[in-house]
């Protein structure tokens, strides 16, 4: 499980993903999120799961590495979508045993729910994917400039950030070393009951725990050695420059922005069978 988690993991190639600027694929990302928890009909989600699938193809990076971030939300998907099956209400009644009813409302708003996080997660792996922590460091610290005027420290947070998502494949792969190092050993973690394979995680954080903090202590100390000041007359190697392919993207999610707004509104007047599906969704 540990192994499908790709936040963080960037995928080297040249694409026309990988050339845009950072800022715009943090402003496409945002406006993708927005959209997608803006839509109330399928035909909404449609729309955005063509852009999110043409961005794919666009990026290069293979389809299979992009579906592995759903792997690791699977438990998450599954979970949210029983709760909503059993206790959404409704008018029409599909199923009953006894107090648990099963409604077509409910049904439809599961449906609707996984898709969303569905392509929510694979939208947000694109970025990562495609972009170098670096590079997203610089376009964070670009956009929020602004919140400088009110002595925020901008730098710093995205600094942070960057070194988070820098270190999530570091830290899975010393968690499935520590693993394979207390299986060697006879450590179990797939048998027994829940409270056993709880209590057997432990010889897996404290490794684990202790490693983080060793790494932070030699990143600071690397960080001290080169002199490192934080933003204060700090210039810049790469300069952000927004381009054609930047324009292009923008134009692309201001149809899309366009697109998911007539289809909430006039949806259900081009097809009135769906109306009540917008209900429910709401």
């Amino acid at each position: 499980m540990l192994n499908d988690v790709t936040f963080g993991q960037f995928y080297p190639t040249k694409s026309f993903v990988h050339k845009l600027d950072p800022r715009m694929k943090l402003i496409a990302l945002i406006a993708y999120i927005v959209l997608l928890f803006c839509a109330d009909n399928f035909y909404s989600l449609l729309a955005c799961a063509i852009v999110l699938f043409a961005a794919i193809i666009a990026s290069r990076v293979p389809f299979g590495r992009v579906l592995k971030s759903v792997k690791a939300i699977i438990f998450i998907l599954i979970f949210t979508s029983v709760l909503n099956l059993f206790f959404h209400g409704g008018k029409h009644l599909l199923w009953q045993w006894k107090f648990i009813k099963i409604y077509r409302e409910g049904v439809i708003f599961a449906a609707f729910l996984i898709l969303r996080l569905f392509l929510l997660v694979m939208g947000s792996s694109v970025l990562t994917l495609t972009t170098t922590p670096v590079a997203l460091t610089d376009g964070i610290e670009s956009l929020l400039t602004p919140l400088k005027w009110i002595r925020f420290p901008v730098h710093e947070l995205a600094l942070i950030m960057s070194i988070a998502l820098r270190f999530i494949p570091t830290l899975i792969d010393e968690t499935n070393r520590i693993i394979s190092a207390q299986k060697a050993r006879g450590a179990d973690f797939e048998s027994g009951n829940i409270f056993k394979r709880i209590k057997a995680i432990i010889p897996i954080l404290i490794p684990l725990l202790i490693s983080a903090f060793r790494r932070a202590e030699e990143l600071g100390d690397a960080m001290d050695a080169r002199c490192y000041s934080g933003s204060k007359n700090r210039t810049k190697y790469k300069k952000l420059k927004f381009g054609v392919r930047d324009l292009v993207t923008f134009l692309v999610f201001g149809a899309l922005i366009a697109g998911v707004v007539l289809l909430n509104v006039y949806c259900f007047e081009i097809c009135p069978q769906i109306y009540e599906f917008v209900i429910v969704v709401r």
